[in-house]
């Protein structure tokens, strides 16, 4: 592949490992490309153990500079390829700039190179789950759906899997859509999906309108032949729509007054394309909990729809799909209490979708790391909705507990906080009784108590699991 012609004997400094897998897709990459690999990261080799190990068959190959940066590696390298999360003012990426060496991600390297077309998901909330549905639906009907980027799933181990009638579904995340105008590529997927825009990651931008800069590049480079899918209860998304080259489809549960759409209509996933108006499911037989979920369902099947299948071939697979992982994911029922993870909700309105996605009561676990976001709406929404809250230690529960203070003043104090996830669990099921739910859902960041959100999930689910054996 033309690849490893590009890369063989190039110096390449991989900027980031991490324990989240993308940093051991690249470095394999650029390995098994026959690059010349030396990877940098500020945690030390104990640290990154677990990533290390998993690129132990490639050690010769690679020089690890952990605990810390030189300059060199930056200076004499020919490429550098950064982490997502290391933002493009970083000194060390400008220090590369300034001594022209080409800079790229995981995701522009798989643009430049993917010959096939692209679903790409991008909006704050919610863009794993549509982007596992739409490729989920795809596989079903018998496309070769590939999952790149999607959770933790990596996105360079995707290209040595592409044969001639693949596509690939790609989450693309703000981080990874910056490669697009930084680099800049003026790349955009053949089908773009933009769930939503609300407040987040403003410990990394400092400014909501730098946020949705990066966002926009979901299609910023689509040409008049490629699809825009927008949602069209955001206010933010409907006013983009003279900046969209491609044909839109809007999504929502308000039908708009012109322009082909997907909306829900008296609990039917409904389909204006333009000529008829017709109906392809009902919300009932989808196997999702929440109406952000049944959001998420409408939007994917969308992008099949704008993709080429059939909708007879819709009609008959949509109702066959499934929860998703970590994302209201239903994890048992003991003694007449059921469980959810909701790990993934790390922003405060992702938690507030949570809450109205349930009529029983509700025992909230919640709190850990602050983004820089405000939680007036987070105390408002759980002080109506939810029956009690345990708090995982954090600073963001600091700034939710003063939010719901200031709401409904002594009555905050009745909250609990707890320093694990097992004390958090065995709390809240105290507080529980037959007919209750019991729901993770943090609206916040995981730093500091986890490794990342998905050991947050994992560690709930596992001791959920383990509460049957008592």
């Amino acid at each position: 592949m033309k690849y490893k012609e590009d890369f063989k004997g190039k110096r390449v400094t991989v900027y980031g490992l991490g324990l989240h897998g993308g940093g051991i897709s690249t470095v394999r990459f650029l390995v098994e490309a026959g690059a010349l690999v030396t990877v940098t990261d500020l945690k030390s080799h104990e640290q990154l153990l677990p990533s290390i190990e998993k690129l132990s068959l490639f050690e010769k190959n690679i020089q690890y500079v952990l605990g810390r940066h030189r300059p060199e590696d930056f200076i004499k390298a020919d490429i550098v390829v950064k982490s997502p999360a290391i933002p493009w003012s970083d000194k060390y990426i400008r220090l590369a700039q300034e001594n022209n060496v080409r800079i790229e991600m995981d995701s522009s390297i798989f643009f430049r190179y993917w010959k096939n077309p692209i679903i790409g998901v991008t909006g704050t909330k919610g863009k794993t789950t549509t982007a596992l549905l739409t490729a989920r639906i795809l596989q079903m009907i018998g496309v070769d759906a590939l999952e790149v980027g999607i959770g933790q799933t990596p996105v360079l181990d995707t290209l040595g899997k592409m044969k001639q009638n693949s596509v690939a579904v790609f989450e693309l995340s703000s981080w990874r859509l910056s490669a697009f105008s930084e680099i800049p590529m003026k790349k955009s997927p053949q089908i773009a999906i933009f769930k939503n825009f609300l407040p987040d990651h403003l410990n990394y931008y400092s400014t909501m309108e730098a946020y949705l800069k990066d966002k926009k590049n979901i299609f910023l480079y689509q040409k008049p032949t490629d699809w825009c899918i927008l949602n069209h209860d955001d206010p933010v998304l409907r006013n983009l729509q003279q900046e969209v080259k491609a044909q839109i489809l809007w999504f929502g549960f308000s039908r708009p007054e012109k322009g082909k759409a997907i909306f829900i209509d008296q609990g039917w996933v409904v389909l204006d394309d333009g000529i008829d108006t017709k109906r392809i499911v009902a919300t009932r037989e989808l196997g999702l909990q929440g109406k952000h979920n049944i959001l998420n369902a409408t939007a994917a099947i969308g992008a099949c729809w704008a993709y080429g299948v059939p909708l007879e071939k819709l009609k008959k697979r949509a109702k066959d799909v499934e929860g998703i992982p970590h994302r209201l994911e239903f994890v048992a029922e003991i003694r007449g209490i059921k469980y959810y993870n909701d790990t993934t909700a790390t922003i405060p309105d992702a938690t507030i979708s949570a809450l109205h996605s349930f009529t029983q009561p509700v025992i909230l676990i919640a709190g850990g790391s602050n983004k820089g976001l405000h939680y007036e709406g987070f105390a408002k929404s759980v002080s109506h909705r939810a029956k009690n809250i345990v708090f995982l230690q954090g600073t963001a529960t600091v700034d939710m507990k003063k939010a719901l203070y200031e709401r409904i003043g002594e009555k905050a104090n009745a909250f609990y906080e707890e320093s694990s996830m097992e004390k958090a669990l065995m709390r809240a099921t105290s507080l529980a009784q037959a007919g209750d739910v019991i729901v993770l859902s943090p609206g916040a960041a995981s730093f500091g108590m986890f490794q990342n959100e998905f050991d947050r999930g994992d560690q709930f689910r596992a001791l959920v699991r383990s509460l049957r054996k008592r």
